[in-house]
């Protein structure tokens, strides 16, 4: 397992200080700048801490912050519901507060996902869980998966497409941020003690090698919900698809990941059959 995993609460912070505009905060962005987000002095200051204070969270010598504290520093960064969210989880891990995930993966879909799959038939549509395993998809997605190998795994996993098969790199023209992703939705997952997610992340780091521990460990920050992905067209072409990610209640941290294409070719959206289950 990755060294980073033992101190997920300083580097979430540093990910976000070091990504936030100093403009964010209410600081000039000069020339002299070495790096484009906020230093560490600044971000003590608008915060009401201490540098030294700040640099013992980032390093991991402090991590029990209180809750006044991480919201202080929350609202300097101007942070995201999801990504307090997260923070207050990395706290209670943090501080023992937040048991390891014994339980199995969660691999069964809703009967009314399934339907609500049959009804987007016409657009590439996925659901995951926590592991990147691919539950169940609707025929367009298929159509522009299978010619790529991404639905080979039994059952087909993203991260481990990413960073184990070699025709990732050619599916994906940017194949380095969508291997970020597929890191930071691991680290994500292991940072809150999911034990599945951080023996997914110890076996890539051992079949994959640097490749993926050079991703993880560069990626502490939540992994987007919503972006655009670029894939290689199972024509030849290429094609820009936006995305949404909807979390599913109550379904065990699975989520439905809906492509928006709008110059993909008629030919790979053609719904076939039935939606693919596990």
């Amino acid at each position: 397992m990755p060294d980073t995993v033992r101190n997920e609460l300083g580097a979430f912070l540093r990910a976000r200080r070091e990504a936030t505009p100093p403009a964010v905060a209410g600081f000039p962005d000069g020339p002299r700048r070495r790096t484009p987000g906020l230093r560490r002095a600044e971000l003590a200051a608008a915060a009401g801490v201490s540098v030294d204070y700040l640099t013992r969270l980032e390093q991991g010598r402090d991590r029990r912050p209180s809750t006044e504290i991480l919201t202080a520093l929350a609202d300097v960064l101007s942070l995201s519901g999801d990504e307090r969210v997260h923070l207050h989880r990395l706290l209670k891990a943090a501080s023992g507060g937040v048991c390891a995930m014994s339980a199995p993966v969660s691999r069964e879909v809703r009967p009314t996902v399934t339907a609500m799959l049959a009804r987007l038939s016409g657009t590439p549509a996925l659901v995951v869980n926590q592991l990147t395993e691919v539950l169940a998809c609707t025929p367009a997605f298929e159509r522009l998966a299978a010619p790529i190998g991404l639905l080979d795994g039994e059952p087909p996993n993203l991260a481990r497409y990413v960073f184990t098969d070699p025709r990732a790199r050619e599916a994906f023209p940017d194949w380095a941020g969508v291997a970020a992703e597929r890191a930071a939705d691991l680290r994500a997952g292991a940072a809150l003690g999911d034990r599945h997610a951080a023996r997914l992340a110890e076996e890539l780091s051992l079949t994959a090698g640097g490749a993926f521990t050079e991703h993880y460990a560069a990626t502490a920050m939540l992994p987007a919900r919503v972006g655009t992905e670029r894939w290689r067209d199972p024509g030849g072409g290429e094609l820009v698809l936006p995305y949404e990610t909807l979390d599913l209640a109550g379904a065990d941290d699975q989520r439905l990941v809906v492509y928006l294409p709008a110059d993909v070719p008629a030919y790979p959206l053609r719904a076939r059959t039935a939606p693919r289950t596990g």
